[in-house]
């Protein structure tokens, strides 16, 4: 549970400073990323977005239950 919006927001200014990577950089290793899940059978390739809705759902209840 969030106690302290302000520390989190704080903490997640201070670590994109520090990490500081390029949208380049950060699109390969999301790709690369990608492309493992994908040999492992974690994911399919063919339907990436399968299951989105019902993620986004459960998201949207847990930060409305945390406001």
């Amino acid at each position: 549970m969030l106690k302290n919006k302000f520390k989190l927001h704080k903490f997640y200014q201070k670590l994109v400073e520090k990490e500081n990577i390029s949208y380049k950089k950060a699109l390969k290793i999301y790709e690369a990323l990608h492309n493992e899940a994908v040999s492992m059978g974690v994911i399919s390739s063919k339907n990436i977005l399968e299951g989105l809705e019902i993620d986004l759902r459960i998201a949207k209840t847990i930060n409305e239950a945390n406001q």
